[in-house]
């Protein structure tokens, strides 16, 4: 049977904040801008996760639209959702990593690829706003 892909999405809101505690507050201003703000900023993400799968000739389907669902719900969605990532997510705490776009991809590859059973995650890309965003092909 050929192999599909599909993609599906959802949006969470959260805030972050750019900063390095090992730098002075002019610097973290310098590299960082406004999204060094002390108390961080937010932003309406739409992530798109793409899967790919077998199609099974029984059912036509390619990839379990279900645990799709319960997956990005359960590891993103839910935990994330109006939160603040500095203070939520511990790799984002102080002097752990900046949550930046790029690395919120790849920790939600971590998240999601391993429950992914009968189905391959190919991308993710997340919408920061409407003219911004990044893909992730799981590449480190």
């Amino acid at each position: 049977m050929p192999r599909m892909q599909l993609t599906r999405r959802v949006r969470f809101s959260a805030a972050h904040r750019y900063h390095r505690p090992d730098w002075s507050d002019a610097r973290n201003r310098e590299v960082f801008g406004p999204c060094a703000n002390p108390h961080g900023h937010g932003h309406d993400y739409l992530l798109e996760v793409t899967v790919e799968g077998e199609v099974d000739p029984v059912t036509g389907f390619s990839v379990d639209l279900g645990l799709l669902d319960a997956v990005l719900r359960e590891e993103v969605v839910q935990p994330w959702d109006h939160q603040h990532l500095n203070f939520l997510v511990p790799e984002f705490a102080p002097g752990g990593l900046i949550p930046t776009t790029e690395n919120i991809l790849a920790l939600a590859w971590r998240r999601i690829e391993p429950r992914l059973a009968g189905a391959r995650l190919v991308r993710l890309r997340l919408h920061e706003n409407p003219d911004f965003y990044v893909e992730y092909e799981g590449t480190e």
